[in-house]
C-alpha cells in the first residue's frame, strides 16, 4: 500500500470517529462508555514504559510530608531543562523564593535515572455534584519515571528527596509562618483550612522586658519539652506542652509567644473560636495544624462567653428574638462547647499531633472556667502515675516533701519519686504474700 493510500485510509478512519464520538457520547450509558476508557487505557498502558506516582498536598485534613518536601526539594533544582518558575518574594524576605508553575515540568536527574516532576491540580467531572468528591485546591505533583525503576524509587530517590529537602531547610531556616482560619470553608473541604504569611516578629528572650529569673525557667521549660520525646513516649503522654499567660493589656503576652516561636523555630496557628460553629469544625481545624508548632487562643476569657456550657439546656433557635434567652439562643446556634476544646488539649484527640506547645492567654484569669484551669492542662507527664502509687502505698507527706528536694532538675525528682513508690509498693506487696 502506498503512503497516499495510507494517508487516505487515515483521514477516513478519523473522520469516521469524529461521526461516531458525539453518537458513543448521547447514546451509550456512562458506566458503558467509562468501561470502554478503562478497557484502552489499560491496553496502552501495556505498551507504554512511564510509571507515575501521585504526591498530594493533603491526605484527608493532614498535610503529606513527601509534598512538602518536594515543594522544598524542587525549589533549588534548576537546571537546563527548567523553562518556567514563579519567582515570589516579600518585602521583609531575603531570599527569593522558586516554585513551579502549574501544569509544568522540572526534570531532575539522580544517579543517571531521569525523573520528571509535574504540578497539578486533580481531575474532577463538571457533572459531579457531591460537594464531597470535589477537590478544595488540594496540589499534586507527578513523578515520572521508567517502569523499571518503581522499588528504587521507593527505596533510595524518595527517602533522598525527603533528606535533601529537610537538610536544606535546616540550612536556610525557613522563614516562620502565622496562620489564621479559613473565613468561609465548608464541612467537607480537604486541606486549606488555614492560611499563612510569614511571620517577621523582633521579640526574642534577649530583647524581652522580663524578669532574668522568669525568662531563663521558660527557656529551661522550652528546652526541656524538646529533648524529652522519648520521655512522653514512655509514659504513653501525647508529646505536648501547655500555657496560660495571663495579665492586663500591654503586659508583653504576644511578644512572649513570638519570642517562644523564633527560639523554638515554630509556626504559629491563631485560633479564633467565635469564628467556630462546630465541635467537629474545631476537630479539623486543630487536627490540620503541624507538628512543632504553638496553638494560640486569645483573650479565653472572652471566648468563653460564646462557648457552650456542659451543663447548660440550650435555647431553641426561635428564642434568638426572646431578649432574655437571646444569648442562650446564640449558644445554641453555635454548638461548639467548651468540651470539645477540653478533649483536644488533654482528652482523646490530644494525641492526634507531636511536638505542639497550647497557649491561652488572658487579661482575667479569675473568669476562666475551673477546667481550664485544672492541672491536667499544664501538668507533668508524671503526675498522673504519682497519684495513682500513693493512692496504693502507706506514705507520709515528709516521705514525699524529702524525695521531693533531692534535686533541682524536675524530671529527675519526679522520677525518682516514682521509682521511691513503686519500691515501697513492691515492699508491700513482699508483705501481704509473706
Amino acid at each position: 500500500m502506498s503512503s497516499f493510500q495510507t494517508l487516505l485510509s487515515f483521514g477516513s478512519l478519523t473522520a469516521t470517529l469524529i461521526f461516531i464520538r458525539p453518537l458513543i457520547n448521547q447514546y451509550l450509558p456512562v458506566e458503558f462508555r467509562d468501561y470502554i476508557n478503562f478497557f484502552f487505557k489499560n491496553l496502552l498502558n501495556r505498551f507504554t514504559p512511564t510509571f507515575t506516582f501521585i504526591i498530594e498536598e493533603y491526605d484527608g485534613l493532614v498535610s503529606n510530608h513527601y509534598f512538602a518536601a518536594a515543594e522544598i526539594y524542587l525549589s533549588c533544582k534548576i537546571n537546563p531543562f527548567t523553562r518556567r518558575l514563579r519567582v515570589c518574594k516579600s518585602e521583609k524576605e531575603e531570599s527569593v523564593n522558586l516554585t513551579m508553575e502549574k501544569n509544568k515540568e522540572i526534570v531532575d536527574i539522580y544517579q543517571g535515572v531521569r525523573f520528571t516532576w509535574r504540578l497539578g491540580i486533580p481531575k474532577f467531572r463538571e457533572t459531579d455534584s457531591n460537594p464531597q468528591n470535589l477537590p478544595n485546591k488540594n496540589r499534586i505533583y507527578e513523578l515520572s519515571f521508567h517502569k523499571k525503576y518503581r522499588q528504587y524509587v521507593l527505596g533510595s530517590y524518595l527517602p533522598y528527596v525527603l533528606n535533601e529537602a529537610f537538610s536544606t531547610k535546616d540550612g536556610k531556616k525557613a522563614p516562620l509562618k502565622i496562620f489564621s482560619m479559613q473565613k468561609v470553608y465548608d464541612h467537607t473541604s480537604l486541606g486549606k483550612l488555614w492560611k499563612s504569611i510569614n511571620l517577621v516578629h523582633p521579640s526574642t528572650f534577649d530583647t524581652l522586658a522580663l524578669e532574668s529569673e522568669m525568662k531563663k525557667r521558660i527557656i529551661e521549660d522550652l528546652d526541656m519539652f524538646i529533648r524529652r520525646r522519648e520521655f512522653y513516649n514512655r509514659v504513653r503522654k501525647a508529646w505536648k506542652r501547655g500555657y496560660l499567660l495571663y495579665g492586663p493589656p500591654g503586659t508583653g503576652k504576644s511578644s512572649l509567644i513570638a519570642a517562644m516561636a523564633n527560639y523554638l523555630n515554630f509556626n504559629i496557628y491563631d485560633l479564633e473560636l467565635t469564628e467556630i460553629n462546630y465541635n467537629s469544625d474545631l476537630r479539623k481545624l486543630l487536627v490540620s495544624t503541624a507538628n512543632r508548632s504553638i496553638i494560640v487562643v486569645e483573650d479565653i476569657d472572652c471566648t468563653m462567653y460564646e462557648l457552650q456550657d456542659r451543663d447548660m439546656k440550650p435555647a431553641k433557635p426561635y428564642e434568638y428574638y426572646n431578649s432574655e434567652k437571646k444569648k442562650q439562643a446564640r449558644i445554641y446556634l453555635s454548638s461548639i462547647t467548651l468540651s470539645g476544646l477540653l478533649n483536644f488539649i488533654d482528652g482523646l484527640w490530644s494525641s492526634c499531633g507531636d511536638e505542639r506547645i497550647i497557649v491561652f492567654t488572658t487579661n482575667h484569669k479569675d473568669r476562666l472556667d475551673p477546667a481550664l484551669l485544672r492541672s491536667e492542662i499544664n501538668h507533668h507527664p508524671l503526675f498522673e502515675v504519682i497519684e495513682k502509687l500513693i493512692e496504693k502505698v502507706e506514705v507520709s507527706p515528709a516521705d514525699i516533701a524529702g524525695q521531693l528536694m533531692i534535686g533541682e532538675e524536675s524530671d529527675f525528682v519526679l522520677e525518682s519519686l516514682v521509682g521511691f513508690l513503686e519500691n515501697k509498693s513492691t515492699e508491700r506487696a513482699v508483705k501481704t504474700t509473706g
